[in-house]
């Protein structure tokens, strides 16, 4: 995330749009990767255009870095690791976040893109609330613990 380049931000932002609206329009579905994911386990009689979908979204990243490589900076990109003076290893760290993230996604039914980008371009006030709670603990997270 340290290389910016607004023509990509901008290029990238209208695929994801563009992504959305297609499955808004052809599936009838909101393209929130939480409930998208959710939904799989138990399985859900919609299973198929899920596991799809996902399977697409993995498979166009690794194909964006391999035809687009400088759009990561020119090198593969590597994990932070956690700060050292909490003394908690990284993996407990990734642990820990994927469980707030998953509990948070089902309190809060819906994720960042689910209430970002599809429930704000909707007008959905559930959504704005969701996105300005969870934009405000990063930013305080990223605060207090000096990684970005």
């Amino acid at each position: 995330m340290d290389a910016f380049s607004p023509v990509s931000a901008t290029l990238g932002g209208v695929l994801i749009g563009l992504a959305t609206s297609v499955l808004w329009l052809g599936n009838g579905r909101i393209a929130g990767i939480s409930g998208i994911f959710g939904q799989l386990l138990p399985p859900a009689q919609t299973v198929v255009w899920r596991l799809i979908f996902l399977a697409a979204l993995v498979i166009a990243t690794f194909i964006s870095f391999k035809l687009f490589p400088g759009l990561s900076g020119g090198t593969p990109p590597v994990m932070v690791t956690a700060p050292a003076a909490w003394a908690i290893p990284t993996p407990v760290w990734i642990v820990i976040a994927g469980l707030l993230t998953g509990l948070g996604t089902k309190i809060g039914n819906g994720c960042t893109s689910g209430h970002g980008v599809c429930g704000l371009a909707r007008l959905s006030l559930r959504s704005l609330v969701a996105v300005l709670v969870f934009f405000s603990v990063a930013i305080i997270t990223v605060t207090v613990t000096g990684v970005v």
